[in-house]
C-alpha cells in the first residue's frame, strides 16, 4: 500500500493518474488539500470525502498531515504561464503568493521525507526569469535531501488529441534514488477531435450566436491587422485541439464546425440567432476527454465552474505513464 498526499489537488487528476498506474486498491490517499470551494465539490463528487479536503494548505502544520510515501502536488502555475502576466515569486492574487506556493510543498516534504514528491506545472516555468525560477524550485527539493528529475511532455503523445505541453518534476529521495529517470515517450498522436466528440444533437447553448460570432471575427481582424496572431480559431475535427487554459479560457481558441442535427432554438439569452455555420464551443464533457478523464468521471456543476476545473487541470494519461515509471522504480 502507498500513501499519497494530494496538495493543490483541483479535482483530483493527478490523484487519477496514480491510481490508474498503481491499481486503485495499492495507492491510499491519507491528506488532500484545496482552497476552491468548486473544485472541492467535484473532487469530493468523484473521490468521496475521505479523507476531507482541506482548505489553505498555508495554514495547516506538517505535523497535522499523516505519514505518506509519495507527495503530489500541482502548486499554482499562473505565475509562470505564458498566458499570464508570468510574474513569478513576486505574484500575489488575492493576497496570496502563487508563484511561491511550492514552499509548501517543501516544508512538508521536509519534515516527512516521502519517498517521492511528483509535481505538475506549465512549460513557462522552464524558462521563467532565464531558468533561475526552476533552478531554485530544483534547488529547494535538493536541499531537503532529493534527486531531481525534470523533463516536458506533451500530452498529444498519450491519446488525447490536445496540444499540452507540461514540465513535471519527478523527485526521488536520495536513498532510493536512481543513477536515471526512464521518462515514458508516449507515441504517435492517432486520437483526433472527432473522436472525443459527444454524441448528437448538442445542446443548443453551445453554439455561438451569430453576433457574438461576428464580434470574434472583428476582433481577429483588427488583432491581424496590428500583426498578431490573437482571435478565435476553429479546429478541424480531424486534428487536435489547442492547449485548453488555466482558469478555463480558451474557449474560443477551440471551435469547431459540428454539421450535425441540432436545434437552432435558442436556450438562453443571446443576441442574434444561433450561427448559420454550425460553429460551437466544445462542450464542458469533451474538455474532460481533451485531458483524458473517463466518461464515468462525474462532471456536475455549472459549464462556467467546469471550463475553469478542466483548464486547471492535468492530462491523466500522462500522470498515468510517469507514475507507471516511478512505481517501477519503488518495486526495485
Amino acid at each position: 500500500m502507498i500513501r499519497t498526499i494530494d496538495l493543490f489537488a483541483g479535482i483530483g487528476g493527478i490523484r487519477l493518474g496514480f491510481e490508474q498506474a498503481w491499481g486503485k486498491a495499492n495507492d491510499q490517499t491519507v491528506f488532500v488539500s484545496e482552497w476552491d470551494k468548486y473544485a472541492k465539490q467535484t473532487y469530493e463528487t468523484n473521490f468521496g470525502d475521505t479523507p476531507p479536503v482541506d482548505g489553505d494548505i498555508t495554514k495547516i502544520s506538517a505535523d497535522a498531515i499523516p505519514p505518506f510515501d509519495i507527495c503530489l502536488a500541482g502548486f499554482p502555475c499562473q505565475a509562470f504561464s505564458l498566458a499570464g502576466k508570468r510574474e513569478g515569486f513576486a505574484d500575489d492574487y488575492y493576497g496570496q503568493t502563487r508563484g511561491t506556493l511550492f514552499r509548501e510543498v517543501v516544508r512538508i516534504c521536509k519534515v516527512h521525507q516521502p519517498k517521492v514528491i511528483f509535481c505538475e506545472n506549465v512549460k513557462g516555468l522552464v524558462h521563467h526569469d532565464k531558468g533561475r525560477t526552476l533552478q531554485v524550485i530544483e534547488g529547494a527539493f535538493t536541499e531537503i535531501g532529493y534527486k531531481v528529475f525534470a523533463k516536458v511532455l506533451n500530452s498529444q503523445y498519450f491519446g488525447v488529441p490536445q496540444n499540452r505541453e507540461r514540465i513535471y518534476l519527478v523527485c526521488f529521495r536520495n536513498d532510493i534514488a536512481p543513477a536515471e529517470f526512464n521518462w515514458p515517450t508516449g507515441s504517435e498522436p492517432t486520437t483526433k477531435i472527432r473522436d472525443i466528440l459527444d454524441p448528437a444533437p448538442i445542446p443548443p447553448k453551445y453554439y455561438l450566436s451569430s453576433v457574438y460570432l461576428e464580434t470574434l471575427r472583428r476582433h481577429k481582424e483588427r488583432h491581424q491587422s496590428m500583426g498578431h496572431g490573437f482571435g478565435y480559431e476553429v479546429r478541424d475535427l480531424d486534428g487536435i485541439a489547442g492547449t485548453i487554459m488555466v482558469g478555463g479560457m480558451g474557449r474560443e481558441r477551440n471551435l469547431i464546425i459540428d454539421h450535425r442535427p441540432h436545434s437552432t432554438t435558442p436556450t438562453t439569452h443571446i443576441k442574434g440567432s444561433i450561427n448559420s455555420e454550425d460553429i460551437r464551443k466544445m462542450t464542458p464533457r469533451e474538455w474532460a476527454r481533451l485531458q483524458g478523464f473517463p466518461d464515468d468521471y462525474r462532471l456536475e456543476q455549472a459549464d462556467t465552474h467546469l471550463y475553469k476545473q478542466l483548464g486547471n487541470s492535468v492530462s491523466v494519461p500522462v500522470i498515468r505513464a510517469i507514475a507507471s515509471q516511478i512505481k517501477e522504480v519503488i518495486d526495485k
